[in-house]
């Protein structure tokens, strides 16, 4: 026989707001592979400035509130603080990118692992959240 699949306890959150959260880390996940395949973009450029990610970003600040004091306030913070360290750090290579010896640093160290980094974040929250975790950090 098939046993149903045990769901997650989402310990007194309304689904919805679990399902949002899921989307929300779709729409993230989808900017990455935006910046993974398209030849213009990086993965942090296409996280930070995808439309994905900005409709992402935008949908975690009006529904915090909602998830206030719940573990779903845990992956709210990740998502909107991994916005905006991707944005410092893009800024950041943007200005180490102005001289001539920072160009390849910016370009094939700081850049690539911040992608890396960006895409690990986006993943191990989805996990915790698809285990109905909270994802510290």
């Amino acid at each position: 026989m098939n046993d149903p699949v045990p769901s997650p306890d989402l310990q007194g959150v309304r689904p919805s707001l679990v399902q949002l959260t899921h989307v929300i880390y779709a729409l993230h996940a989808c900017a990455v592979f935006v910046g993974v395949t398209s030849a213009v973009a990086t993965v942090a450029g296409g996280f930070v400035f995808g439309l994905p990610s900005l409709i992402a970003v935008f949908l975690n600040y009006l529904k915090r509130s909602e998830v206030a004091g719940t573990w779903l306030e845990s992956h709210f913070r990740w998502q909107i603080r991994t916005f905006w360290f991707t944005l410092l750090w893009l800024f950041i290579a943007g200005l180490v990118m102005l001289t001539i010896i920072g160009i390849p640093v910016a370009a094939w160290i700081m850049i690539p692992i911040l992608g890396l980094w960006v895409g690990y974040r986006v993943v191990r929250g989805w996990l915790a959240l698809g285990g109905g975790q909270p994802v510290d950090g």
